[in-house]
């Protein structure tokens, strides 16, 4: 970063936000405590390895923000009369996040030390400020909550994936617990798989399992939760139903699924699968993984027995 001449023009700095509704003379006065410097394309000019005590208005060019890592890609993108640093610059620590030019860039910079000389001076900066500092709270909630959401989803199928099932399954056993209601769980399996890959392909086969998780994420509940667990496994938690209902849901399911010969998807008309099922009811010692095993010997049970059926505790092959 170097330092540049610039020229301020007063009615243009008073439409940018940090000088919103900032009277003429005071932000001539602001305006001296400011510095102009140049930024080169790709220069770093805010990294948690380093001290921030400026606070920075860009005034041409645009920044890109990176938190982590620059080697992941940008939560935000700042353009010209934003600004950048200001919870570094009011706290004196290290950024939270990189903060690199993507084009040569031209920022005004402010030492810390004449905050409070500014603020004094003007009120309606303070104001302006705590504005700022509060939408930059906010939009760091927001990319928390998308990538915790992020997170819990597979990517391939949208369906949760097992982080979330272990998240939802503390939740729902203790609920379910407390009001004295039972909650199944089924394990499903796609019917050969293996075989539909070698014939089709493995693009087709990632076509068939979003045709899986589609089905059978429209007759759910809301409540329930669809999970894909592995590879062409699936699970799905039926909180405050008993083993009666959980089977006619599965066998529901199982039929929605056979009954689609054959899908459209971008690499022409594929053929359909079926499911094989395994279902397990809560019992009160239960964790999340001996609710599962069960599931799974269930699940075993009905690939014995052909496939394309149901099998769970105190139930004959269902098909």
């Amino acid at each position: 970063m170097k330092t540049a001449h610039w020229q301020a023009d007063l009615q243009q700095m008073r439409q940018l936000r940090l000088f919103h509704n900032v009277a003429a003379s005071s932000l001539a006065l602001l305006l001296k405590e400011f510095h102009a410097c140049e930024l080169e394309a790709d220069e770093v000019l805010l990294s948690p390895f380093n001290r921030n005590q400026y606070l920075y208005l860009l005034l041409k060019g645009q920044l890109k923000v990176y938190l982590g890592s620059l080697d992941n890609q940008a939560v935000s993108t700042l353009e010209v009369g934003e600004c950048v640093g200001e919870i570094s610059f009011i706290d004196n620590d290290h950024p939270c996040a990189y903060v690199v030019a993507t084009a040569p860039s031209l920022v005004l910079r402010l030492h810390r030390e004449s905050l409070l000389k500014l603020l004094t001076q003007s009120p309606q900066l303070l104001h302006n400020l705590l504005e700022l500092l509060c939408e930059r709270v906010r939009q760091g909630n927001q990319i928390i909550l998308d990538s915790e959401q992020h997170a819990n989803i597979d990517t391939l199928t949208g369906s949760f994936n097992r982080r979330w099932l272990e998240h939802v399954f503390a939740r729902e056993n203790t609920r379910c617990a407390f009001n004295g209601q039972p909650m199944c769980l089924l394990m499903l399996d796609v019917d050969h798989f293996k075989a539909y890959n070698d014939q089709h392909g493995h693009l087709a086969g990632d076509y068939a399992l979003c045709l899986v998780a589609h089905t059978l994420r429209k007759q759910l509940r809301p409540k329930d939760s669809l999970t894909r667990y592995g590879g062409e496994e699936f699970v799905i938690l039926l909180p405050e139903m008993a083993a009666e209902e959980g089977r006619s849901i599965g066998e529901r399911l199982r039929r929605g699924l056979e009954q689609i010969n054959s899908f459209y998807s971008p690499v022409g008309v594929l053929p359909g699968v079926t499911l094989s099922i395994g279902l397990a009811q809560m019992r009160a010692k239960d964790s999340l993984q001996s609710l599962i095993a069960r599931a799974d010997s269930a699940l075993y049970q009905a690939k014995q027995l052909g496939r394309n059926c149901l099998c769970g505790e105190a139930t004959d092959r269902l098909c």
